[in-house]
């Protein structure tokens, strides 16, 4: 499904979805989630939210990442039947072949929602059968923050337009990264030593949604993870994106690298990304 390119089905916008209809159920349902995680987190020491592992130790779901999605795949099935859903925690259903589909991290950040961290989200985003994202909805529960996007149309804070910083230099700014879950990503070291040698202050805050909207508000000049996954990704991009920043050196592949960063410093940013980026 997200592996799917243009022209591979003739896809026929207007027909499938109603963007404002599409936009007015995910910012419902991020607001539905964002309640949901906030009243299950809210002080929990880890154990209490029914932590068990998938993969290993580092890569964990609770009760409220499955109740969450679950919650999120019916009600996008009712409101929109023949789209797909790709989701973290119960993977893909197909839709229809010429018809776009959703996907959703119900939980981006487990691991400090688990132990009682606040710095988590709720990420969920509709993409055309090509890939290409079409709306994005990120959510921070703990903040009170809902970040939204439509293709075409930029990005909003809270329901406010946002824009990405208007910093021309990485020096004496935040930069946002993540762990490949535990562990540093290939690259990752030699970008964390050129970023400290120009005085640029790195954060690794446990959500990749929450990074990458972080550069749409202005707040982060750039952020980079080390591999690009739709589910938790994609709708964040979009956001950023339309707030004016720059996908360097272009737009990611899936499972790809990605950087992003504010425009006036994207040129800085793209020297230091490429004696770095994983190859």
């Amino acid at each position: 499904m997200t592996g799917a390119r243009a022209g591979t089905h003739r896809w026929r916008e207007e027909t499938f979805v109603d963007l404002d209809r599409a936009l007015a159920v995910a910012t419902e349902l991020a607001a539905w989630a964002a309640e949901t995680i906030r009243d299950a987190g809210t002080g929990a020491p880890y154990g209490a939210a029914s932590v068990r592992q998938k993969d290993g130790p580092a890569d964990i779901v609770t009760d409220t990442d499955e109740a969450v999605e679950t919650h999120v795949r019916r009600v996008l099935a009712e409101a929109f039947p023949g789209h797909g859903i790709v989701g973290e925690e119960y993977g893909t259903t197909e839709g229809r072949p010429d018809a776009p589909h959703w996907v959703v991290d119900p939980v981006d950040g487990t691991t400090n929602f688990a132990h009682g961290l606040g710095w988590c989200s709720f990420s969920l985003g509709l993409a055309a059968p090509d890939g290409a994202p079409l709306l994005g909805v990120v959510a921070d529960p703990w903040r009170g923050e809902t970040f939204t996007a439509v293709r075409g149309r930029g990005a909003r804070l809270n329901g406010a337009p946002v824009r990405a910083a208007g910093h021309t230099t990485l020096t004496g700014h935040v930069f946002l990264t993540e762990w490949a879950a535990h562990a540093h990503w290939p690259g990752m070291d030699a970008l964390l030593a050129e970023l400290a040698a120009r005085h640029c202050t790195v954060r690794v805050m446990g959500s990749t949604a929450l990074s990458l909207v972080q550069v749409a508000a202005g707040r982060a000049t750039a952020a980079a993870i080390g591999e690009f996954h739709p589910v938790d990704g994609l709708p964040a991009l979009l956001i950023a994106q339309e707030a004016g920043a720059l996908a360097l050196p272009g737009l990611p592949a899936y499972d790809e690298p990605l950087l992003l960063s504010a425009p006036g410093a994207a040129e800085e940013a793209a020297r230091v990304w490429s004696r770095c980026r994983p190859r």
